[in-house]
């Protein structure tokens, strides 16, 4: 562009999941930067006014921004929505972006809990001669305000105790969150509407290699997601695009508030972490548009980390 922004008039990009967390603040990254975007997310009403503003901030940078809100896991939507994207773009715009974002996941346990027994309240408190429920307390009302050290004295993370999952929340968990990318990197495909140099994020976390109570089908769907992501990588190569996943630290997103025992998840992850705090949506987004630069072409097929060290970091100092 005659600004000297390294995206074009003619340059796209497609964000599944765009209204918040990790798919805006990636929008608006790469819309700073000259992309124009298709950004599919589903919300209620009562949330456009919230998303509204954010998107008139993106039309801000000059850019166009085609922003629906549409089932993106519905075949005859993605029919629709590419075919209007086609319309859009016209005859030389291409796809040079596309970040499936989407986090629609069944969070329930497998099993009724069996919580482990927990005594260091307990013993604190016959140390100090107070009783048990009023340290709690405390310590419930000092660690949600960020004393993040009495996450294991503060009441023990509480899960539902009925609905449990099963086979159907496996299924539409594993495609919402992971096999529908390729849905949507086969329907632009075939409509030629990628650019000859195209990226392809995914989206995963480190439930991948552990496990968090009630995360058992989302961690199934980012594993599933990184199998499809490798097939995309090598598959489609040929045709210019390259797929990478990228694995974002615990981030205080909708998303992961929605996971049970979030608080603590956080608590730990920022003690763990060697600068101190969490991943931010900002931090993904950077990263993700400086994996859409032409120097990261030779990138393809990896899971790329983005967390500050927090996956190598064994201390909570």
């Amino acid at each position: 562009m005659s600004d000297g922004r390294p995206f074009g008039q003619d340059d796209w990009g497609v964000i599944l999941g765009g209204s918040s967390g990790f798919g805006l603040a990636t929008a608006q990254k790469l819309a700073a930067h000259g992309m124009n975007l298709l950004v599919v997310h589903r919300d209620r009403r009562g949330s456009m006014a919230r998303i509204e503003p954010e998107f008139e901030k993106i039309r801000g940078h000059g850019v166009q921004l085609v922003a629906k809100n549409a089932d993106a896991l519905s075949p005859e939507k993605i029919s629709e929505l590419i075919e209007e994207l086609a319309q859009v773009t016209g005859e030389t715009g291409r796809v040079r972006m596309v970040l499936h974002s989407i986090a629609f996941g069944n969070l329930k346990l497998l099993v009724p809990e069996k919580p482990p027994p927990r005594s260091a309240a307990a013993a604190l408190a016959k140390a100090l001669g107070v009783e048990e429920t009023r340290l709690v307390e405390e310590a419930d009302r000092l660690f949600e305000g960020g004393e993040d050290g009495l996450a294991e004295i503060a009441s023990a993370p509480a899960y539902p105790d009925r609905w449990y999952l099963e086979a159907d929340d496996f299924a539409r968990t594993i495609h919402s969150m992971g096999t529908s990318m390729i849905d949507w990197v086969q329907a632009i495909h075939e409509r030629g509407l990628f650019a000859e140099d195209a990226r392809v994020f995914g989206l995963t976390s480190e439930g991948n290699a552990v496990a968090w109570k009630g995360y058992a089908a989302v961690a199934a769907a980012k594993v599933a997601l990184e199998s499809v992501a490798r097939s995309i990588a090598v598959e489609f190569a040929p045709y210019g695009v390259r797929c990478n996943v990228l694995q974002p630290g615990v981030t205080h997103t909708p998303a992961q508030a929605a996971i049970p025992g979030d608080a603590h998840m956080r608590a730990h992850a920022r003690m763990r972490n060697p600068f101190g705090r969490l991943t931010t949506p900002p931090d993904v987004a950077n990263v993700v548009y400086l994996l859409c630069q032409p120097e990261a072409s030779w990138i393809n097929g990896e899971v790329i980390r983005i967390d500050g060290g927090e996956h190598i970091s064994g201390g909570t100092a």
